[in-house]
């Protein structure tokens, strides 16, 4: 989700608690507070953080969907794609592979400069022009061609036939950029970003390191989104502990991304007065992978044999409580094709079974190398969960784990030369649908960078998966690659998060602020009133997308 690490966008207990209390801005003004343990720091390589052809992860994604409009966008309440800087999208051919979309009427950047089609094509371009190895390009990767009409239309023509290209185009990668700000072959360098969304931003910097990024209501916006409230400080904090004490001292109206299981676990065991905590679906989850090319993980009975010795109940059980829970596959419960594959495979745990496996390989035991993790990047209890897998395995006596963390800004380069037999990610989905777990990890240009591949899942299986505009027919294709995940095991999923929001009375729009993909919506907020409409926003021409995704559980 590298978001997703994207992914995922990232949380480890992949929690989105949201307190509120009573805080204020720094000028006085009425602003909401919202605290994060998100960092946004620049480099020597890495100078571009926030640029949406650079920045694929979690913590970005929250920042660049405030301000950065997109053609399209996933409803409050889930569901099939809908028009947001488009007044109407649709496919125009049986085949899913031309989308045409036609923009909203007086649309215009933040600087009141009008957006056009030329200014969606550029955006979309530099994304495949820059080509960051460790970016969002394979979202877009399938654009063959983008043809302007006009000032209002442009059409994308797809290599291959694909029924979830309106979600991509939902997603910040997708998000259209001025011309005079962000340059056509490199990346915008610094933290400011600037769009057509429902906000303005302005980021707070000491040395290289974002402190702060204030986001006020852009009155040129017009879009599908309601803005609930005119500003939004977004502050960032080292760990969850320091967040919640800012909440504590109520400095901050609501905690997000990342709280630690024992701050959940206390909220659940003693309830605050005047704190509402509810669960709502996550869609988030956490994964071993593993660099089939490096010698002690090559022979895929090792990675079958470590898929038979783990405990996933054990370990959220004993490091997450209630707020995980064990996952047997790489698409999660509350996405349309889920199964437990590996569980239907390796069953439960056994050291005897997995003996037999590495037996019949002809595997040397114990078979030695080191569970990597990254200290500062999915919450405090990572290190605690690598523990506990890896006295798991040593226990087995048929494996010498070691374990090792490392920061997020050299973990993930490292990763993506092959530095780490066995590593730990997480992955927020970019947009909900079973592809979004699939594709990433198998398809070309993967992201993982990962040389592990199966020709049937690239060449077949995924391609067919997309031409289903029913989603649900594509069930028996998502079958069959979470099944060959589970015999060649090129990762190993482990849990999926809960997540919980928690509200003082008088924040309003809570419920809707982070939906099932951990993803930010600062617009819902507000304190205990709507702002007025301005006549724009949430006005929209109804069209048939020619998308009908059913999605299990709740986008909000």
């Amino acid at each position: 989700m590298n978001r997703k690490t994207l992914v995922l966008p990232a949380v480890v207990g992949l929690l989105a608690p949201v307190l509120a209390a009573c805080g204020g801005s720094d000028d006085g003004g009425d602003a909401i507070v919202v605290g994060t343990t998100d960092q946004f720091v620049a480099s020597k390589d890495a100078p571009a953080p926030l640029d949406p052809a650079i920045g694929y992860e979690a913590g970005v994604w929250n920042v660049l969907r405030q301000t950065v409009q997109t053609l399209t966008h996933i409803p409050r309440g889930g569901g099939a794609p809908a028009p947001e800087a488009a007044k109407s999208c649709a496919f125009t051919d049986t085949e899913n592979e031309s989308y045409r979309c036609t923009l909203r009427d007086g649309l215009t950047f933040a600087d009141g400069t009008p957006v056009t089609p030329e200014d969606v094509k550029y955006s979309i371009q530099r994304v495949l022009d820059i080509k960051d190895e460790s970016g969002p390009i394979g979202l877009l990767a399938n654009i063959d061609t983008m043809e302007t009409k006009g000032d209002k239309e442009i059409v994308f023509h797809l290599k291959t036939p694909d029924a979830t290209f309106p979600y991509k185009l939902a997603t910040p990668p997708a998000g259209i950029v001025q011309k005079d700000k962000y340059p056509a072959k490199s990346a915008r360098e610094g933290f400011q970003v600037d769009g057509s969304g429902p906000y303005t931003m302005k980021p707070e910097v000491e040395g290289d390191q974002v402190t702060k990024v204030v986001f006020t209501r852009n009155p040129k916006y017009k879009g599908d989104l309601k803005v609930r409230n005119e500003k939004v400080e977004l502050d960032l904090f080292p760990d969850a502990a320091a967040m919640g004490k800012a909440l504590d001292d109520k400095k901050i109206d609501m905690m997000t991304r990342t709280m630690s299981p024992e701050q959940a676990q206390s909220m659940l065991a003693k309830p605050k007065d005047g704190v509402k905590l509810t669960e709502m679906p996550s869609l988030a989850i956490s994964y071993l992978a593993f660099n089939t090319d490096d010698p002690a993980v090559k022979d895929k009975a090792v990675r079958q044999a470590i898929a038979q010795v783990i405990d996933r109940g054990a370990v959220a059980k004993s490091v997450y409580g209630s707020t995980a829970e064990p996952l047997y596959s790489l698409i999660p419960s509350g996405i349309t094709s889920h199964t437990t594959s590996f569980y239907d495979r390796y069953g439960e745990p056994s050291a005897t079974e997995a003996a037999k496996i590495l037996d019949k390989a002809g595997v040397s035991t114990p078979v030695k190398f080191t569970l990597h993790y990254t200290t500062d990047h999915y919450g405090p209890a990572t290190k605690a969960e690598f523990e506990t897998l890896a006295k798991q395995l040593n226990a087995s006596g048929l494996f010498q784990v070691d374990v090792k963390g490392t920061p997020w800004a050299e973990y993930r380069p490292a990763q993506m030369k092959g530095d780490y037999a066995v590593y730990g990610m997480g992955w927020f989905p970019d947009f909900p649908d079973a592809d979004n777990y699939t594709a990433p990890f198998l398809d070309e240009n993967n992201f993982l960078n990962s040389p592990y591949r199966s020709s049937v899942a690239e060449n077949t299986l995924i391609p067919q998966s997309r031409r289903e505009a029913d989603r649900s027919a594509a069930s028996p294709a998502f079958d069959k690659l979470q099944d060959i995940v589970a015999e060649d095991v090129p990762v190993l999923p482990v849990w999926q998060g809960k997540q919980y929001v928690a509200s003082l009375d008088g924040l309003t729009g809570v419920e809707w602020s982070v939906n099932s993909s951990a993803d930010l919506q600062l617009w819902e907020l507000g304190r205990g009133r709507d702002l007025p409409e301005d006549g724009v926003q949430g006005e929209f021409e109804e069209v048939v997308l020619g998308l009908d995704v059913p999605v299990e559980g709740h986008r909000g």
